[in-house]
């Protein structure tokens, strides 16, 4: 078990000062090999999430955050990084229409949050921004591009459970 690092994740994302926010805690980091006798040891990194909620209920989201660092530590088919899906297996929060994570760039916090380093190494950030099954869909068959310039058209609230989906359900 790696022992807790010092990640600057702000508590609010910016513009949206009612939000806030959980990350994961990588514990699984990865080892990267290093060249000779005078290097130093070799520098670990990882993948960390955050999730931005309106809501301070720890429960559900330390359970999601759970679940998808366990999802992602399983690696191969199941290694996470930016613009892939995922399914939740229920509502991201009670009544929510949202039941799929998008992967994303951490845009809320600024591109500060992204790149960080950890002792011993480093971490990248990514944001996990709750979604419709249909937007899903739409991801995947139009690209993560189409669907984040819906999301920006739309002026989505991301912390918005019950946002209606940006893109029509057309299974």
């Amino acid at each position: 078990m790696t022992q807790q690092h010092p990640i600057p994740v702000p508590k609010k994302p910016r513009n949206n000062p009612g939000a806030t926010s959980a990350l994961s805690e990588d514990r699984h980091r990865r080892s990267l090999p290093h060249g000779g006798p005078h290097d130093r040891p070799p520098l670990t990194h990882g993948l960390e999430f955050v999730l931005a909620a309106p809501t301070s209920d720890d429960e559900i989201h330390v359970e999601t955050l759970t679940m998808i660092a366990y999802y992602h530590a399983t690696g191969g088919d199941y290694a996470l990084d930016h613009g892939h899906t995922v399914p939740i297996g229920r509502p991201w929060l009670p009544g929510s229409p949202c039941d799929h994570l998008l992967v994303s760039l951490p845009y809320p916090w600024g591109p500060e949050l992204e790149h960080c380093d950890v002792p011993g190494g480093h971490a990248r950030v990514l944001w996990l921004l709750p979604i419709t099954g249909a937007e899903k869909r739409f991801r995947h068959s139009d690209g993560l591009e189409a669907l984040e310039q819906r999301f920006e058209a739309a002026g989505i609230i991301p912390t918005d459970p019950y946002r209606e989906a940006v893109v029509a359900d057309m299974s």
